[in-house]
């Protein structure tokens, strides 16, 4: 399969999709150092309000992405969706980049 150069939104959906998966893991963190080993509760603090703002930028970049790069309603829909379960938005950043889907056509 030939790879596609990305374009600047591809870049952009990218760069994003991976902090909004690593703002995640960093609350999975902090949830299991307050309730599970109930030692602190700095990382839900911390990657909480990380995490709240990642994923407002990352639906914010979705619906740019999904307009610039033409995406499919369904490709649009599965992009928004894969912020909700954690660290989705890595494996669906490597299929879309794979599909070129985040290349100029």
């Amino acid at each position: 399969m030939t790879h596609l150069p990305l374009s600047p939104a591809g870049r952009l959906f990218s760069v994003v999709a991976l902090f909004e998966a690593l703002t995640w893991a960093g609350l999975l963190v902090g949830m299991f150092l307050k309730y599970v080993t109930e030692t602190t509760d700095l990382g839900v603090w911390l990657f909480g309000r990380l995490h709240g703002g990642a994923f407002i930028i990352y639906v914010i970049v979705c619906v740019y992405c999904s307009a610039r790069l033409r995406w499919s309603w369904q490709m649009s829909l599965l992009a928004l969706l894969a912020a909700i379960p954690p660290l989705v938005t890595l494996p669906l950043e490597i299929w879309f980049r794979r599909r070129g889907l985040l290349s100029t056509r």
